[in-house]
């Protein structure tokens, strides 16, 4: 069984942040309900026609993100839909959307509607800047927030412009916020027998993983240079090419820098200046140079293994393709086998979340558009053949 089992999502996300945090709900066994327009939701035609990153029609975008959920149609700007929704918001638990700021509380789907009609529903949001401030109308998407949210100021080489990252952190940063989010209001639910609103702001998030980072600045108000692959504290700490690749190093201690000196022929470097962070830290040009120079001298393969054997924090630079290859990552089952409604089979990231009781690595395939609209309907609200009929020959379904 898995953790979530007997909760109930209604989600209407879109895009990529809500979509993300009704992947991870699902996965952890909620049954999660894809509400979609009637001509499906717009991450359906994200790469749907790319032939090498879809399968019959879904792009990976979509084959990702909307595993293990249902795919329910539903006109909610015809009176007809949105009664429909409330017949569902009245045996649900939570209701996810991503909409701009306004526009749940235009179409009356907000938790001020939604908890006169279930005391009980969890409602979450997430936006670009949240709900209140003077920004809440703000248009945001994955770059804005991080161009605002200060990463792209740390991202990059000293002298190069700032640079985003390789993966959406602050739409993926948002979703992750919002799982947490709405765990935190099912708890809180227990107690007090009341839903609550979750007001998720993707700025918010990027603002608290800037961390310590943030803290300099607001003790010192210096802004800190970009620094490519390097840090701010610790030397070597950074990427190096070998023969056939890249390797990284971290020596965040005096120690494993006496145990890197051990293993490299390097009398330039093996001084007693250097057994100290600080000056490692003042000598920081001389060392990335000189351990540049060395590692080319062979391969990724045999640096690795002699830095492993001294237990000196090392790692090789692995592609996308590398990562989810890994001896360990498989091990991990973090890339499973998912099967495509048409069995096709695929594979996409797992579940980094292993409880160790009410866990189930489990994948259903992501539904085609309006696959369980009768069956909701049917089972969940009751709603007869010719009822079903009926909404679908006046659009509502």
């Amino acid at each position: 069984m898995k953790a979530l089992h007997g909760i109930r999502v209604l989600d209407l996300t879109h895009m990529l942040s809500g979509p993300y945090a009704g992947m991870m709900l699902a996965d952890m066994g909620a049954e999660t309900i894809k509400i979609e327009p009637l001509n499906g939701e717009a991450t359906r035609t994200l790469l749907a026609e790319d032939p090498l990153h879809s399968i019959d029609g879904m792009g990976a975008y979509f084959l990702t993100l909307n595993r293990n959920k249902k795919s329910v149609t539903l006109n909610l700007k015809d009176p007809a839909g949105l009664a429909l929704f409330y017949e569902l918001v009245k045996v649900a638990d939570v209701v996810l959307y991503n909409f701009s700021a306004g526009v749940p509380t235009r179409l009356k789907i907000d938790h001020a509607h939604l908890s006169q009609i279930n005391p009980r529903i969890i409602t979450s949001s997430i936006t670009g800047f949240g709900e209140t401030g003077p920004d809440k109308e703000r248009v945001a998407f994955d770059l804005v927030v991080q161009a605002m949210g200060g990463e792209m100021s740390l991202t990059g080489f000293p002298d190069d412009p700032p640079l985003r990252s390789g993966i959406p952190i602050a739409d993926l940063g948002g979703g992750v916020m919002a799982v947490i989010g709405i765990l935190s209001a099912l708890v809180a639910r227990q107690t007090t027998g009341r839903g609550q609103h979750v007001d998720i702001s993707m700025l918010d998030a990027q603002i608290s993983l800037l961390n310590y980072a943030a803290t300099m600045v607001a003790l010192s108000g210096v802004q800190p240079e970009r620094l490519g692959n390097g840090h701010y504290a610790h030397i070597p700490y950074d990427a190096y090419p070998t023969q056939d690749g890249y390797i990284i190093i971290a020596i965040l201690t005096d120690h494993f820098w006496v145990s890197l000196m051990t293993l490299l022929d390097a009398p330039d470097l093996a001084t007693a200046e250097n057994e100290t962070q600080r000056g490692r830290w003042q000598n920081r040009q001389q060392i990335n140079q000189q351990l540049g120079d060395i590692f080319q001298t062979n391969t990724q393969a045999y640096w690795l293994e002699k830095l492993h054997e001294t237990r000196i924090p090392c790692a090789p630079v692995y592609t996308i393709e590398q990562a989810i290859r890994d001896v360990q990552v498989q091990a991990r089952h973090m890339l499973v086998d998912i099967q495509h409604p048409n069995g096709t089979w695929y594979q996409a990231p797992g579940n980094p979340i292993k409880l160790s009781e009410t866990y189930e690595d489990s994948y259903a395939p992501p539904p085609r558009l309006s696959q369980h609209t009768d069956d909701i309907l049917r089972c969940l609200l009751g709603k007869t053949d010719a009822d079903i009929a009926q909404l679908r020959a006046n659009g509502v379904i």
